[in-house]
């Protein structure tokens, strides 16, 4: 991957904003990520840009770029926002006549259980992701695909500080992350949905207390 090219360095970004790599509310410069990266300018100045669109930096005229700030206030917004949309790809995903795209499921359930047995809170996230995007192909619904665009990318550094900070987010993750998929593969769109928005607020409010702990309220 050569990251003198825009989206290849905003990917990279991304990853490095989402793991925590990149903190919240760390300032960023086009000379820093330029001398990090062995870029020009040029490359740094779009992917800031890309990463300004998804939320994930800040940028304000004559303060600067930073990571955009994690906040209780933050978080409570994206999984406001999260609960329907994400009920309403599982529902779509579970009526989708699929059945080759629904048997990826069955491995991705695999992966899961592995990584939360090994406590592996990466891998699990890894995985867990993956799971989202078969919902997403499944579902084939590109408008719920841009109103989940951004405010997906941003919800990833809650979900991955989720897996990290409380591994008993993992085990209720996978629980209900099987019930859906089952859900899905019987074809039950109802009760996708119905189980996805229930997981998505559990995890909500669940977390918020530590959310707020760590990252302040907003």
């Amino acid at each position: 991957m050569s990251v003198a090219i825009p989206e290849n360095l905003a990917e990279i970004l991304e990853e490095e904003i989402i793991f925590g790599r990149l903190k919240s509310r760390e300032r960023l410069t086009e000379e820093m990520v330029a001398e990090r990266y062995g870029v020009s300018r040029s490359p740094v100045r779009e992917a800031l840009r890309l990463l300004e669109r998804d939320g994930l930096v800040t940028r304000e005229a004559r303060r600067g770029i930073w990571v955009s700030p994690m906040s209780q206030k933050d978080f409570d917004e994206i999984y406001m926002c999260r609960i329907p949309l994400e009920g309403l790809v599982a529902q779509q995903a579970a009526e989708a006549d699929e059945a080759a795209k629904k048997s990826e499921y069955k491995g991705l359930l695999a992966d899961l259980k592995s990584a939360q047995l090994r406590n592996d809170a990466r891998e699990f996230f890894i995985t867990d992701v993956r799971g989202s995007f078969i919902h997403y192909t499944l579902a084939g619904n590109k408008t719920l695909m841009r109103l989940l665009g951004g405010l997906e990318k941003q919800a990833l550094r809650y979900r991955f500080h989720a897996y990290e900070q409380n591994p008993q987010m993992m085990q209720l993750s996978l629980d209900d992350t099987t019930r859906i998929c089952e859900a899905i593969i019987a074809g039950d769109g109802q009760a996708a949905k119905a189980i996805t928005e229930k997981l998505i607020h559990e995890i909500w409010q669940t977390m918020r207390d530590g959310i707020r702990e760590a990252f302040g309220r907003g």
